[in-house]
């Protein structure tokens, strides 16, 4: 069984190979379900990580339907980790109804060219999973990780088991709330892969700070944080 990591750092991704997973999925910030890293920490992961690494292609949180702006982002990311050598993309487009953009979908999956892609957990929002699954395995998607569209894939294992019984040539890849008290229901229901992060918070200060600088109220799927022209007109205006 292939075991992927999903690192969140670089440190994250060293003990993943010193633990002798199979794969990374490399991404920042998993507060937020993950986003794209940082090129700085893509060309750290190449030089130190021998591994296989897969490289989440998200251009911010919130939902799956992209801007024109954001999904021409999205493409030079991709182009990026091609010519740095990363042996896989994990992205995905929906509409705004939760169905696929296939059309989106698909420009991402050529622009990968040879590298394996795996349709994220934007699959955890459709509303037809079963025709979902269908339709990215007519496009050469190589992988879909997901939960089985519930708060862990212990939980969804229902439709897990449904979407793997069913894939004819896409790697269904259980993901979500994955840890040692588990892991093994899903070996022996057949699965071939699983993704977890291992993660545990370690203390990097000594004294709480006296104010946070986290912001819960930016943290929503349906909306997104976007800097507004009026207010910053008036700002700008103010100290003419």
């Amino acid at each position: 069984m292939l075991i992927e990591v999903c690192a969140n750092s670089l440190q994250s991704a060293i003990n993943a190979e010193k633990a002798g997973a199979h794969r990374i999925e490399l991404c920042s910030e998993l507060a937020v379900g993950g986003i794209t890293p940082s090129y700085g920490l893509l060309k750290a992961i190449r030089e130190k990580i021998t591994i296989p690494v897969h490289v989440l292609i998200r251009p911010r949180s919130g939902d799956f339907t992209y801007s024109n702006g954001e999904f021409e982002i999205m493409k030079t990311d991709i182009e990026t980790c091609i010519n740095m050598g990363f042996k896989g993309i994990v992205s995905g487009v929906l509409k705004k109804d939760f169905t696929l953009d296939v059309e989106r979908t698909k420009i991402l999956i050529e622009a990968s060219g040879d590298l394996s892609f795996t349709f994220h957990r934007a699959f955890d929002w459709v509303q037809h999973p079963l025709e979902a699954l269908a339709k990215l395995e007519s496009l050469g998607v190589d992988c879909i990780l997901t939960s089985g569209q519930q708060n862990s894939a212990e939980e969804g294992i229902a439709l897990l088991t449904e979407l793997h019984q069913k894939a004819a040539v896409i790697t269904i890849m259980p993901g979500g709330g994955i840890k040692p008290e588990n892991i093994t229901i899903f070996k022996d229901k057949g699965f071939g892969a699983a993704h977890l992060s291992g993660s545990k918070f370690v203390k990097t200060l000594p004294i709480h700070p006296k104010i946070s600088m986290n912001s819960p109220s930016f943290l929503k799927d349906d909306e997104i944080s976007v800097s507004k022209l009026e207010t910053l007109q008036k700002i700008v205006n103010a100290v003419k």
